[in-house]
């Protein structure tokens, strides 16, 4: 599990990028499979950028060796960059050499709200235009924030139209330094608070409501579709109004939050399963959401992959002859389809 490796790491004084919210369940394949992410991706990259080799069992039951041990290497493809992310239907992964990066000195946090999306994204576009990468840059919508409020006990005033956490990681001599810089970034029109999580107590506190943002989207509805998108970083503001356009047309609930720096927010569809009827409009605006992401230059997917609910809008993401040599790479690892079957490539 990617949390058990996270705690065998930390005597070390190293720890794994890639830590998305599921950590604690999700495995290390598993992370490699969908090339997991998490907020420390913005900094750190994913789980493609932070593997240095695999050892893989093709479909034809071929054992193969892909990358090196070395942090650089131009010796022939990158397949194992291609490994990575191929949700399982290329390869099985039997071992991996993961690049693990020692972990920071000291960490602060930031929390900023803004009267609106537009703001935040604003303030977005700057802290990721200057040299100083944060470690974390986690949005809220309006939605979320309500949520993270009323459910989380997240301390969070009325009039937030958005938020963003932000957080900045090294040494603790150059830290204060970092969090100056960010802080000035995040000033933008449409600022309504930017405060210092100066303890790790706070930083904690803060990082806990965002985390519990998923399990309490239960309390607005019994059923969720939960979609990861991915959009410049300049479209926020595009998206998110886009979204809550759909909210408003299928009469549901859609709430977003996600990984800013990225431009990759997660967009929680919430339903009644039970109910036909919106089962259905749930259905039709998550089919929205991705023409929508795509027609602001988007793509369908930052760290969830495409499985089987993906699947179909492939075809509107990918050109057909780069979805013909995706089949044919497909052919050659696995050329008898028997590794993860009706995933990722439309018939």
């Amino acid at each position: 599990l990617n949390g058990d490796l996270q705690s065998a790491l930390k005597p070390h004084g190293l720890f794994w990028p890639p830590d998305p919210t599921s950590a604690a369940y999700s495995t290390v394949g598993g992370n490699l499979a969908c090339n997991a992410g998490g907020p420390r991706a913005v900094k750190y990259g994913a789980s493609r950028d932070n593997v240095l080799a695999l050892t893989a069992v093709t479909g034809a039951g071929e054992l193969v060796h892909c990358g090196t041990a070395t942090t650089k290497g131009a010796t022939g493809y990158d397949l194992q960059r291609l490994l990575v992310g191929s949700e399982g239907t290329l390869a099985l992964i039997v071992e991996a050499s993961l690049r693990l990066t020692p972990t920071p000195r000291a960490r602060r946090a930031l929390r900023a709200i803004y009267r609106d999306v537009a703001s935040a994204a604003r303030a977005v576009a700057q802290l990721m235009a200057q040299p100083l990468t944060p470690s974390m840059l986690e949005f809220m919508d309006a939605d979320a924030v309500r949520l993270a409020r009323d459910v989380g006990g997240a301390d969070l005033p009325l009039e937030a139209g958005a938020l963003l956490m932000i957080e900045a990681d090294g040494d603790e001599d150059t830290l204060p330094h970092a969090i100056e810089t960010l802080m000035v970034a995040a000033t933008v029109d449409g600022l309504v608070s930017l405060d210092d999580a100066a303890d790790e107590v706070a930083r904690e506190r803060l990082w806990a409501a965002r985390k519990a943002l998923s399990p309490s989207l239960r309390t607005l509805a019994p059923g969720k579709i939960n979609e990861d998108v991915v959009v410049p970083v300049s479209r926020i503001p595009s998206l998110v109004d886009g979204v809550q356009g759909l909210s408003r047309e299928f009469a549901l609930p859609i709430v977003c939050f996600g990984h800013a720096g990225n431009g990759n927010l997660h967009v929680n569809l919430l339903y009644d399963p039970a109910d036909a009827a919106q089962a259905a409009r749930a259905k039709a605006a998550m089919a929205r959401v991705f023409a929508l992401t795509l027609s602001l230059g988007g793509t369908l997917s930052g760290e969830h992959g495409i499985g089987l609910a993906k699947r179909e809008f492939m075809p509107q993401a990918i050109d057909a002859p780069t979805l013909a040599l995706m089949r044919a790479v497909k052919a050659t690892f696995d050329p008898d389809g028997i590794l993860n079957p009706g995933k990722l490539l439309p018939d």
